[in-house]
């Protein structure tokens, strides 16, 4: 996302759900959340979707590893870019690719938790899952998420979620995250309007 004069006025009257403490307290229970259902921090990998997926896969793993300190954060955490396995790319605006990085143990027969800031369509995860068949073979991959706003096209659910969000398909949801956006962490939702952020197309 831009940070633009416009932009930034456009943001700050939409209507703002999270607050920096908010995604604070959500990320921790995230975090003890994913260490419960995997039975502690065994065979355990992060992946990031950018943009704002991999910034919180990194707070996600220094969030286990506070939790577990034999864990080391930078070890269980990568990047994992989807934007040549969209099957959207023909309707939405050019997207550069990011940098695909797995930890240094693969991701074979590990526990893989992909991390994105909003579940909305789909269709962003979708196209995960195809990346990763391209890397290795998960045992499992599992799903955490900032925000669910709904309004799923295909049948794909986040197994640990920090708000789930009603909202109409005309608004927009907006995170702000200091590694990407810089000034105040929120996430905010505001009808729809000229400015669309790329990230926050249908995903």
């Amino acid at each position: 996302m831009s940070n633009s004069p416009q932009e930034k006025s456009t943001v700050a009257h939409g209507r703002t759900v999270l607050g920096n403490a908010d995604i604070d307290r959500a990320l921790t229970r995230i975090a003890h959340e994913i260490l419960e259902s995997n039975k502690g921090s065994e065979g355990l990998v992060l992946l990031g979707i950018p943009r704002r997926g991999y910034p919180l896969a990194q707070r996600l793993a220094r969030k286990i590893a506070l939790a577990e300190p034999s864990v080391d954060p930078d070890r269980i955490v990568g990047q994992l870019d989807v934007t040549m396995f969209r099957d959207d790319l023909a309707r939405q605006p050019t997207r550069a690719p990011q940098r695909t990085a797995l930890p240094a143990s693969g991701i074979d027969d590990k526990v893989v938790v992909l991390v994105d800031d909003v579940l909305y369509s789909g269709r962003t995860i979708r196209a995960a899952l195809d990346a990763l068949v391209d890397l290795g073979r998960p045992r499992i991959v599992r799903l955490a998420v900032l925000v669910d706003r709904g309004h799923r096209e295909l049948p794909i659910r986040a197994d640990h979620v920090g708000k789930n969000l009603p909202t109409s398909s005309s608004e927009r949801v907006w995170v702000r995250l200091t590694e990407t956006d810089g000034g105040e962490e929120q996430v905010s939702i505001q009808g729809a309007g000229p400015l669309a952020d790329a990230a926050e197309l249908p995903r």
